[in-house]
């Protein structure tokens, strides 16, 4: 197999186009990437020495094959050449195809193992599949005729996966090919009229147009043919091996589409409700763009390069982000935006007019981006008309970076349905409830941080539909059924007086709920829990109280050490918690310590890089190893329960040595604090999170060491059954209701029990009205939750006996899947009404 070296002027551009090259093409590839020069930092420029490394790590005397981007690039390469032994050299081409688009190509080429030269003839045509739906001449693809052979087999097939046979799926297409190198393939798109083309030629396959619907044809000739056309069969069989035309949230998704109206989209429901209105997508809206002449053009070329340099920067944080939320085929879209910002069809033309009519760069790159937007909006592709969407998205990063301005909330100018691909908690946690009646969101799941707050601000949320509902027009009339996870476009009437009936007994319920909130949630037969709330925030503890918290069960302190560079100080934590555990007037308050990594790293702590930060260094694990940043809020939590009634909890505690230290550490904080003559009470209720299954299976050992136990259910789902939440592909498994799940809270329920202690519930579990009764028959002392769920919580704790809930606790652990739990809570509510009537 030849090997392939991208020589680029940036280090990250070089390492970007190896990256889509071999995501493309498949890791047995044979690809170096250099660029930069060999100093700190890798500044822009091209260096010889690194080139003539890169072509030895690839070097196969089937032959090399050098890609550059320009001007020294060329020159460098050729002394790189210059610098080998001839024997070498003679071995080594270097190639003037463009280089992304290149390096793609020839990249698929030689996972087929062709020639040198073949691979070189196909990097040179890469422009070819652009210039097609550029409708710019391009030459023609050389094809071996196959339909002269007597020995030709045919196969036609309709293409079904929503975008065709787009970048990824030719791909494969082409490397099934590959498979059967001695013969001779080639497809014809019938709908199109094109073709046909060589199989085994991403470019001549990218430009059949080929989309969801089109018939192809594929002939095939030689001893293999038959074997060839089955090889083409199963790959289609496979939908291409593409995932986008069924989302994997909506594949995995736990509710079922049975019942559905006509045309709904399918999703998970994040936030219960019921809303109707608009479609009202979340975009960027545009700033305004200075337009004046400059004086300096190289001066104002830095300006849009360092803009666009931080705009990489941002866009990679979203990708890592995406990934480790989703998976790779979804991060790829951000992938397509960091090409765009590297893309001479925007640089050049915006270099061009700083340099030759000295416009600023604010207003010479928004024209540049405009332009180019405008192209894709002209095409006949559906789907390369909405990339149109995403240059303006990137383009409009690039013109606020270059202003200084930060990326605006979602916001919406009159009241609707938002729809997203995803939102970011920053973003869920600036929405306006009064204009926004409901969120839709391609991805995430339910225990998101996102859908958390979602159900906090109490707005019906969707999530994990899939990227169908980005393609709903704006001002789509739609209903948005957030209890069963349902997304309607145009409802008919029918449809819509059954939901606006729906709604309004959902609205009865919960009016009547609220109106009971203050009374405390006593069962039919006396048996009382505590029912408080999650909170993060002062206002949040207002909204607690105001739903009828009778404490707080979860406060998340990370909200005081979150965008800032230095941690808090004593004495500003301390004001904080004083401020909300005097809103509580009495209440109790447990103060869960800072739990920070994963997803919430903090900047002024050097957490290192992590291959999965959730099973890393975070939570208690950190606070042990920064004892002085540990000390200081475990100061601060002692002088306010000199005053308030206050609980400390530990969270993500895995072993009895981790519970031991932290309050030998709370002991330390004690003895400083009185050495300062401050106030500390006598004693202060000590607690842990139990989210952790080695902490759940080790209860009864824990248990003599605290005075209660709190079970994070989100975190406890998602380490039971091995699926991270937001991670739409596993949406379906982060699902609390799941047996296994149940039967650890129910373990550590008795633990507690044998020893005298009390378990609640702080995860979002708690709130789930069908889980209220198992809770209730295990014996959870309390329910913490979102304040919007605390009035339904309390109306189902007073519906139920507790022999009936203890009973159906016992029952529930027996069965096999969330399903069968959540129907046999139904059942067993029905026979509770039956009874009352």
């Amino acid at each position: 197999m030849i090997g392939i070296v991208i020589v680029s002027h940036s280090a990250k551009l070089a390492a970007g186009v190896l990256e889509l090259a071999r995501g493309m093409a498949g890791e047995d590839v044979k690809l170096a990437a250099t660029g930069g020069l060999a100093l700190p930092e890798q500044p822009l420029g091209t260096d010889a020495g690194l080139v003539m490394q890169a072509i030895e790590e690839v070097y196969s005397e089937d032959g090399v094959l050098v890609l550059m981007d320009l001007g020294s690039a060329v020159l460098s390469a050729e002394m790189a050449l210059d610098m080998l032994p001839p024997e070498l050299r003679a071995h080594i081409a270097l190639c003037e195809a463009p280089l992304v688009e290149g390096a793609v190509s020839a990249a698929v080429q030689a996972r087929l193992g062709s020639s040198l030269e073949q691979v070189m003839a196909e990097a040179r045509g890469a422009l070819g599949a652009k210039a097609e739906h550029l409708g710019a001449e391009a030459p023609a693809a050389e094809t071996p005729s196959v339909e002269k052979l007597l020995d030709a087999r045919t196969l036609r097939l309709t293409v079904t996966n929503r975008l065709g046979l787009h970048a990824r799926p030719a791909a494969r297409f082409v490397q099934t090919a590959g498979k059967f190198p001695q013969t001779p393939i080639t497809v014809r798109n019938l709908t199109r009229s094109r073709g046909p083309v060589d199989a085994r030629s991403i470019n001549s396959v990218a430009t059949l147009g080929v989309q969801c619907g089109h018939e192809i044809e594929i002939q095939a000739a030689g001893n293999s043919a038959d074997l060839a056309l089955d090889a083409f069969k199963a790959l289609a069989d496979e939908n291409f091996g593409d995932l986008e035309s069924e989302s994997p949230a909506h594949a995995l998704a736990a509710p079922s589409q049975v019942g559905a109206p006509a045309g709904a989209l399918q999703g998970i429901p994040g936030s219960g409700g019921i809303a109707f209105g608009p479609a009202r997508h979340f975009r960027l809206h545009k700033p305004a763009i200075p337009f004046h002449a400059i004086s300096d053009p190289e001066a104002e070329w830095a300006k849009l390069e360092k803009a666009i340099e931080l705009t990489q920067h941002q866009i990679q944080g979203t990708l890592a982000a995406v990934e480790r939320r989703s998976d790779r085929q979804t991060a790829q879209i951000f992938e397509a935006h960091l090409l765009f910002l590297e893309d001479a069809s925007l640089r050049e033309p915006a270099h061009r007019l700083i340099a030759e009519e000295h416009l600023n760069a604010a207003a010479a790159w928004d024209r540049a981006v405009e332009s180019v937007a405008t192209e894709y909006q002209s095409l006949d592709d559906e789907y390369l008309r909405a990339r149109a969407v995403d240059v303006l998205d990137v383009g409009c990063q690039v013109v606020m970076n270059l202003l200084g301005e930060s990326r605006p909330a979602p916001t919406l100018e009159s009241p609707g349905i938002l729809i997203a691909a995803d939102l970011t908690p920053a973003d869920t946690a600036r929405l306006d409830a009064s204009m926004v009646k409901a969120i839709c969101t391609a991805f995430g799941g339910p225990t998101s941080h996102s859908a958390i707050l979602a159900r906090t601000f109490g707005i019906p949320a969707v999530v994990g539909i899939g990227e169908g509902v980005l393609n709903l027009p704006e001002d789509c009339p739609l209903i948005v059924d957030a209890v069963k996870g349902w997304v309607i476009p145009e409802p008919d009437e029918a449809t819509r007086r059954g939901y606006i009936e729906a709604a309004d007994a959902l609205k009865l319920a919960s009016d009547q709920a609220l109106t009971e909130s203050a009374e405390l949630a006593v069962s039919k037969d006396g048996r009382r829990i505590e029912v408080g709330a999650n909170i993060g925030s002062l206002a949040e503890a207002r909204a607690a109280v105001a739903a009828g918290a009778e404490g707080v069960g979860l406060l998340r302190t990370e909200f005081l050490y979150l965008d800032r560079d230095t941690a808090p100080d004593e004495e500003e934590q301390f004001t904080a918690y004083a401020g909300i555990a005097q809103v509580l007037a009495g209440r109790p308050l447990i103060i869960r310590t800072l739990d920070i990594g994963g997803d919430k790293p903090l900047p002024y702590i050097d957490q290192g890089r992590e291959a999965n930060p959730f099973l890393g260094w975070r939570a208690i694990r950190l606070c042990l190893a920064q004892p002085e940043l540990f000390k200081v809020q475990l100061r601060a939590i002692l002088r306010v329960a000199a005053l308030h009634p206050v609980r400390v909890m530990f969270p993500m505690i895995a072993t009895l040595g981790e519970l031991r230290a932290a309050k030998a550490m709370l002991i330390e904080a004690r003895g400083e604090l009185t050495a300062r003559g401050v106030s500390v009470p006598e004693r202060i209720e000590t607690g842990i999170m139990v989210e952790i299954p080695a902490a759940a299976i080790r209860a009864r050992e824990l248990a003599p060491e605290v005075d209660f136990f709190s079970i994070g259910t989100n975190d406890l789902t998602q380490y039971t059954m091995a699926a991270e939440r937001g991670n739409a592909r596993v949406a379906s498994l982060t699902d609390a209701f799941y047996p296994a799940v149940l039967e650890l809270i129910h373990g550590v329920v008795e633990a507690a029990q044998a020893n005298g202690k009390w378990v609640g519930i702080c995860g979002e579990l708690g709130g789930e009205p069908l889980a209220v009764p198992i809770l209730l028959g295990m014996g959870i002392g309390e329910l913490s939750m979102s304040a919007p769920s605390i009035p339904k919580a309390k109306q189902m704790i007073r519906a139920w006996n507790f022999e009936d809930a203890q009973r159906l606790s016992r029952d529930v652990l027996l069965l096999s899947s969330p399903e069968e739990v959540r129907a046999a809570v139904l059942a067993a509510e029905a026979r509770e009404q039956g009874r009352v009537c």
